[in-house]
């Protein structure tokens, strides 16, 4: 086992205009995206990045329109070409790559999902979801077989025949993913994969994403604009503002432990009891403490008001795999559930 992240990005840098490199001595002395544009007519995309992706994690990226996250994920395959700064994968310089070698990554190393899903209309659903290994050369035999293993995976058996304008758009998405599996690739990107999609198949289609990685443990980088997301796949969480960092950590800790009145605002609205989890406000264990029962270390703190009843008087013993692992106070549940007032709010 290893400590090194599967990706790590440095310094990462992003002017769009023809003048980027000379643009870069503005934005080191202090100039912002505002100011560049106007004074410039260069856009800052991405300001000063640095974040290390774990292998086997899910890595969310949000942010607004226009904060670079789409930008961001287009440099780990060099769609996109940085100003400045390192893009590593498995300790591997990705800016070192010749053509053939960066064509080898795209090909093996990492797969995409796309917010528009981005089938072949004139191919099936079977032919779509093999593609990657055709690209790679696999025989037609071979790259079936594992095209249906995955449309199987997803949900989408007896559907390979089709085509695309014969499914829904949630179904669609779900040829996506299992092209984007059938690939076999280490990292998958997935750029507001669930954003075109209605509410309730989008909220299936996140739940098929996390049981998928309980069984895959992909290296995963997901970009969204939107919190309730974010705060239900990420292992680790970046939010970005207008192409810099704004905070990043554990999507628990974010939200219990705003860093920037941005963040602030940013969670202030979300409903706290379906997010946090016992976890993040449970207290060392108390060996002479008597408990009202016992919860689960990964329950949210909406399924324990249930439980108590509402009542704060009571104290739950917390496990993990059958074993004590601490206690939690409902008046410590209480307390977790009101956020620190927002700047807007502030005012």
């Amino acid at each position: 086992m290893t400590d090194q992240p599967k990706v790590r990005l440095r310094g990462l840098y992003k002017i769009f205009g023809p003048r980027d490199k000379e643009m870069m001595t503005h934005v080191t002395a202090g100039m912002g995206k505002p100011e560049l544009l106007e004074k410039h007519k260069h856009v800052l995309g991405l300001q000063d990045i640095n974040v290390d992706m774990q292998a086997g994690e899910i890595t969310v990226v949000m942010g607004l329109s226009g904060s670079g996250k789409s930008t961001l994920i287009r440099h780990l395959n060099r769609l996109i070409e940085p100003t400045a700064g390192e893009i590593l994968v498995d300790g591997e310089d990705v800016m070192k790559l010749n053509a053939v070698d960066l064509r080898q990554r795209r090909q093996k190393k990492m797969s995409m999902v796309f917010q528009k899903f981005a089938l072949l209309p004139h191919r099936t659903v079977l032919e779509n979801a093999a593609m990657a290994l055709e690209v790679q050369g696999v025989d037609k035999a071979e790259r079936e077989k594992e095209g249906m293993k995955w449309l199987a995976r997803v949900g989408l058996e007896g559907y390979e025949n089709h085509y695309p304008a014969q499914l829904s758009g949630g179904m669609q998405q779900r040829v996506g993913i299992a092209r984007a599996l059938t690939s076999n690739s280490d990292i998958m990107l997935m750029d507001e994969a669930f954003s075109a999609l209605d509410p309730l198949i989008r909220t299936d289609m996140q739940n098929l994403l996390l049981e998928l990685q309980t069984e895959l443990h992909k290296t995963i980088i997901f970009i969204t604009h939107d919190l309730d997301e974010a705060l239900k796949l990420a292992d680790h969480l970046v939010i970005l503002k207008d192409g810099a960092v704004v905070q990043q950590g554990e999507p628990q800790g974010i939200l219990l432990n705003p860093a920037d009145p941005y963040i602030e605002d940013f969670v202030s609205d979300i409903n706290r009891a379906r997010v946090l989890r016992v976890r993040s406000v449970m207290q060392p264990l108390d060996a002479g403490q008597s408990f009202a029962g016992d919860v689960q270390l990964n329950d949210n703190l909406e399924s324990l008001i249930a439980v108590s009843g509402g009542d704060t008087s009571k104290t739950y013993r917390v496990m993990e795999d059958g074993e004590a692992v601490g206690q939690l106070d409902m008046r410590d549940l209480v307390k977790a559930l009101v956020p620190r007032v927002s700047s807007s709010e502030a005012k």
